[in-house]
């Protein structure tokens, strides 16, 4: 990833507000190779999604009546799983996230699948 110089390329077709105001932002700054273009792409996906996600709680609430009672709406826990992704894909793409006391902060590497050990 290097500090962008040229025009940024568009957003993609489909993408809403959110996608678009972070595929601005990212690309505004950063020239990124075409993995981690990919990436920005399915975060900006996974944003619109999540906003898709809050507007249906905001309409029917936390809490739905069913059959056998009230329960948790679905998308709760949908969005709760979106929010994680975008988390890890936004921490794929290494975008530095500016100095604190004047030092770089330091990021680790995305927690991927952990493999199966012990097996012989």
């Amino acid at each position: 990833m290097a500090t962008n110089k040229t025009k940024p390329p568009d957003p993609p077709k489909g993408l809403q507000a959110s996608g678009r105001a972070l595929w601005r932002a990212v690309l505004r700054d950063y020239e990124l190779d075409e993995h981690e273009t990919v990436i920005l792409r399915e975060a900006c996906r996974t944003a619109d999604l999540c906003d898709t996600l809050q507007a249906q709680i905001d309409q029917d609430g936390i809490m739905g009546e069913t059959s056998q009672g009230p329960r948790v709406n679905p998308c709760a826990a949908e969005i709760r799983q979106q929010r994680v992704t975008f988390a890890r894909l936004l921490t794929a793409l290494r975008i530095p996230q500016g100095e604190a006391d004047g030092r770089a902060q330091v990021r680790g590497t995305v927690r991927g699948v952990y493999g199966i050990t012990g097996v012989a």
